[in-house]
């Protein structure tokens, strides 16, 4: 499984512990620049995390009008491990 992680600027352990979780491909964008303002949502991203601590507002909707054309689920969380953990039990009850 792919993950997106859109926000903070550093993630610190999070890699590690979604790796955990079988997340094999983990791709970050700190969401701070206003240059990067064109995030590329992969087929390979099963999941788009948004770490709303430390984002910039335009890319978060930009992220939101791409994840819904493409379909893919999008988790808002801060950048707190206990959050992004209860969250992505969430997502996956859902499906």
């Amino acid at each position: 499984m792919g993950i997106l992680i859109v926000g903070g600027d550093r993630l610190g352990e999070i890699p590690a512990r979604l790796r955990s979780l079988g997340f094999r491909e983990i791709e970050h964008v700190t969401g701070r620049k206003k240059g990067k303002m064109l995030v590329p949502i992969r087929a390979s991203h099963h999941l788009i995390l948004v770490l709303t601590d430390c984002v910039n507002h335009q890319i978060v909707k930009t992220i939101k009008r791409q994840a819904k054309h493409k379909k893919k689920r999008v988790v808002f969380v801060r950048r707190a491990w206990s959050a992004i953990a209860s969250a992505l039990l969430a997502a996956c009850e859902v499906r």
